[in-house]
């Protein structure tokens, strides 16, 4: 369960910072016989503040809870 909060405040730190990402996906726009004409498309995925957020308080959470069932 330590482990597991450990990773939730990461990736909800990783969200905060970089607020999401950008990738490249091939279009293709016509092909006559063997010859294809293509571009690549950029799409962008936005992760609002608040998932991020939610990340963190889960991972505490997590932390809490491990720390607690030891005692």
């Amino acid at each position: 369960m330590k482990l597991a909060g450990i990773i939730l405040i990461v990736i909800g730190i990783i969200a905060l910072v970089y607020e999401g990402f950008s990738y490249s996906a091939p279009h293709k726009d016509a092909q006559i016989g063997s010859l294809v004409i293509q571009h690549d498309e950029t799409h962008s995925v936005y992760i609002p503040p608040i998932v991020g957020g939610v990340f963190i308080v889960a991972g505490v959470a997590a932390l809490a809870l491990s720390g607690r069932s030891k005692m």
